[in-house]
């Protein structure tokens, strides 16, 4: 993932890779495997709290759901639909009717074989709200009903169109084995022995130390070129870099951006910069009546009178591109190459505010939790009080703000990434753009027109043509203060060979193998 140097302790984390770098890269790098040649360890940024693809967020599932699930149809390198466990479909003229054909003989970690049942138990599993699965709000909303008139068949009826119905499918509707599943009898079991038909199947997961899979020889696919692949938790940014270094982990994600051009000297270690497709921006509570950031223009004002490639070259060491709009440039639609930036403009800026009625300025509070490092916060507050803004910043655990930020109390402006989970603009502009979205607040009634229509398009010219108008309107209007786009950086050892899937936060690691 995007990550940079722990904040608090700069110097001994700098020190220690420095150091590293001088002492260890001959030892520990250039296709020597930190286990065996049939095995990859991954140094990863975050805990894997919970295993049931199903229940858990995106941001959580990224790292181990495309391993151990399937999906109908899947999102290759380009963002493009693939066949996976279903070979073909249908769609009524209505928009109404997805009728799947299933793959043959495909088989579950448990040795079931998947029928039409499975994913029609699947989806009516995500929509139950006793499971209290992340993915309802994408499908609640527009499922009717699944039915599974034959083995090989299943039909989604859907109440209203949704364009981007295949590409929620390819995101979200991960299929599990209905009988193993209900013998469990909760969800919380089965986070704990999951079973999917992925090309890897769960082995043991150590709550707060690391997670194991291995090879399903079953698998329909194209299986993986390693046996075993374990996950290790290292949550301190320069641990990550000297584990990779001391050959105790092959692969890490997090890599500090401080970190980056001395990592791509090193002999035998190869450092992967992956664009995600997703924007980093502060939210804006603007629904608020009587509150500043109910004015455009004093949103205008704060987007100008921050300096972005400032903050991207200084804080995030060049790792970051400038954003023109919510809806990032790595989408395969909806992107509008006639924005631009907003730039840097502190005079517009003090002369918005004094239009909107605040010549001198206003008190705010922005959340920042402990997943970004303080110095972005800082650096925005320190260019907003130039322009009469003062702004308090709270930080806190990622786990309290996950919580406030899930029931909309992280406001009135909050730190926040938007992933790319499945490849189309849909997922930023419903989910924190709209009245509805779960993570908004934010609503334009020419937005939310906007988002009904392209609901009615399944097809990429007439979603694109659509998505750019929201992306301007969402750019006049400052939906929010855009910072940067994201990029990923991963460090291997350069005889590891992986290809993963640009302009997605998914982590595709099938086709990990040594050199």
């Amino acid at each position: 993932m995007f990550a940079f140097p722990e904040s608090r302790r700069p110097l001994k984390g700098l020190t220690l890779a420095a150091l590293l770098l001088a002492s260890a890269p001959a030892l520990a790098l250039n296709g020597k495997p930190a286990v065996d040649r049939d095995t990859v360890v991954m140094a990863i940024s975050k805990e894997i709290a919970n295993l049931d693809g199903q229940v858990t967020a995106s941001g959580d599932s990224q790292r181990y759901g495309w391993q151990l699930y399937d999906m109908l149809y899947a999102l290759d390198k380009h963002g493009k639909l693939v066949p996976s466990l279903a070979v073909s479909y249908e769609i009524s003229p209505d928009l109404l009717t997805y009728t799947f054909k299933l793959r043959p003989n495909v088989k579950f970690h448990n040795g079931a074989v998947m029928s039409s049942e499975d994913v029609k138990y699947s989806m009516e599993r995500i929509l139950d709200p006793a499971v209290k699965s992340t993915r309802r709000p994408s499908f609640a909303p527009v499922i009717d009903k699944v039915e599974a008139p034959s083995p090989d068949t299943v039909i989604f009826r859907l109440k209203q169109p949704d364009g981007a119905f295949l590409n929620k499918i390819a995101g979200y509707l991960f299929i599990v084995p209905k009988e193993y599943t209900q013998s469990l009898g909760s969800p919380e079991a089965f986070a704990r022995a999951p079973v999917g038909t992925g090309p890897y199947k769960f082995v043991e997961q150590k709550v707060g130390q690391s997670v194991t899979l291995d090879r399903f020889d079953d698998y329909f696919g194209n299986k993986p070129g390693i046996k075993r692949l374990i996950f290790r938790l290292i949550e301190e940014p320069s641990s990550r870099v000297n584990a990779l270094l001391a050959n105790e982990v092959d692969l890490s994600d997090g890599i500090p951006t401080v970190d980056v051009a001395r990592l791509e000297k090193t002999p035998g270690l190869s450092v992967v910069k992956l664009p995600i497709g997703s924007p980093l921006a502060v939210r804006i509570y603007s629904n608020e009546p009587g509150s500043p950031l109910a004015n455009p223009k004093v949103r205008l004002a704060l987007n100008y009178g921050l300096d972005v490639n400032a903050l991207i070259k200084n804080v995030m060491h060049g790792v970051g591109a400038p954003l023109s709009t919510y809806i990032s440039s790595y989408y395969p639609v909806g992107v509008n190459k006639d924005l631009k930036p907003y730039g840097y403009d502190p005079a517009k800026a003090k002369k918005l505010l004094a239009e909107a009625g605040y010549p001198n300025g206003f008190e705010t509070t922005i959340y920042s939790s402990s997943d970004w490092p303080k110095e972005i916060a800082e650096t925005i507050a320190a260019y907003w009080s130039q322009i009469g803004v003062k702004l308090k910043i709270q930080r806190i655990d990622y786990a309290a703000w996950s919580r406030l930020n899930n029931t909309h109390k992280s406001g009135p402006l909050t730190l926040m990434q938007m992933s790319n989970a499945i490849s189309d603009p849909i997922h930023p502009v419903q989910g924190a753009a709209s009245k509805d979205g779960t993570w908004s607040d934010y609503s334009n009634p020419e937005v939310e027109s906007l988002i009904l229509e392209v609901n009615t398009k399944v097809n990429a010219p007439d979603r694109d043509r659509i998505f750019q108008k929201i992306g301007k309107i969402l750019h006049d209007d400052a939906h929010s203060v855009l910072l940067t786009e994201l990029i990923y950086v991963f460090a291997k050892d350069s005889s590891l060979e992986w290809h993963p899937n640009p302009g997605i936060a998914w982590y595709d690691l099938r086709d990990l193998k040594w050199k």
